[in-house]
């Protein structure tokens, strides 16, 4: 019987926590889609050091992820933890930038051409569509790792971390493709 209610919580604070993860999962990418119609008000902050930041953000991301798929390879699941949690950490504080610097900064135009320019936007399609795929993937990959749902965080981590990793690399190589446009008159 007490096996019974035990699962019944269990299953009562899965539900809590998923649809806090879909609210999530939907709002992000929602407020961040939001900042690029909004008018920019003048600000005074300067922020165009972020894109910088960003991309060093992005960088530290994919290493912590490479070096959280190596341990639990090797089975140190005491270090994979350390390290998702730091890519988690680094995510999550880049999302917080990147939303200040698109809510306070200039928007910047690419402006190279030919091949240069079509391999940029198909990199930053694919950056930007799988950036809010990866979300509630990241979220619910986390949830299980931390509630010891291993079954779970197994299951779904085989699909968060290549597109994570892909969403951190590219985050990089949208800097460097566009960071020569940065500061330049539209």
């Amino acid at each position: 019987m007490n096996t019974v209610k035990t699962n019944n919580q269990s299953a009562q604070k899965d539900r809590k926590f998923l649809i806090v993860i879909a609210v999530l999962s939907v709002a992000i990418p929602v407020v961040v889609a939001m900042l690029f119609f909004m008018p920019k008000a003048g600000s005074t902050v300067d922020v165009s050091f972020l894109p910088a930041f960003h991309a060093i953000l992005n960088s530290l991301t994919a290493v912590a992820l490479v070096i959280g798929y190596i341990n639990i390879k090797r089975g140190n699941t005491k270090n994979h933890r350390a390290a998702m949690l730091t890519a988690f950490g680094l995510s999550s504080v880049f999302l917080v930038s990147y939303v200040t610097y698109h809510f306070l900064g200039e928007r910047t135009i690419y402006g190279g051409d030919g091949f240069l320019k079509m391999f940029y936007y198909f990199i930053l399609l694919t950056h930007i569509v799988l950036a809010v795929v990866i979300v509630p993937l990241v979220l619910l990959s986390v949830y299980f790792g931390i509630t010891d749902q291993r079954l779970k965080h197994r299951r779904i981590s085989r699909w968060t971390f290549p597109i994570w990793l892909y969403v951190a690399v590219t985050g990089v190589l949208v800097y460097l493709l566009i960071s020569p446009y940065y500061n330049v008159t539209n």
